[in-house]
């Protein structure tokens, strides 16, 4: 096994597990942290395909701006605790 292989394998698996918690987490702020996780791992296979030009967008576009207007959409409104989850 080349360690080629092997850095496309963990990358891969990194990208799949993290898209599997940003659909399956009950808290939006892990979703979104796992969501920046697999725009990373998307990213760092597009370098291994030599396309940097591709990966640099994927990281500026999506983790830069989308992940942070989420984050900021998520800080600024107002969540209300039901009674049943105070306790």
């Amino acid at each position: 096994m080349t360690w080629e292989l092997f850095v496309f394998l963990f990358l891969a698996a990194s990208a799949l597990v993290s898209a599997l918690l940003v659909v399956s987490s009950r808290e939006i702020v892990h979703s979104v942290i796992a969501l920046a996780t697999c725009f990373i791992a998307v990213a760092c296979l597009f370098v291994m395909l030599s396309a940097e030009f591709v990966a640099i967008i994927q990281i500026f576009v999506y983790v830069g701006a989308v992940v942070v207007v989420i984050l900021f959409g998520i800080m600024l409104t107002k969540r209300e605790i039901m009674e049943s989850e105070r306790r």
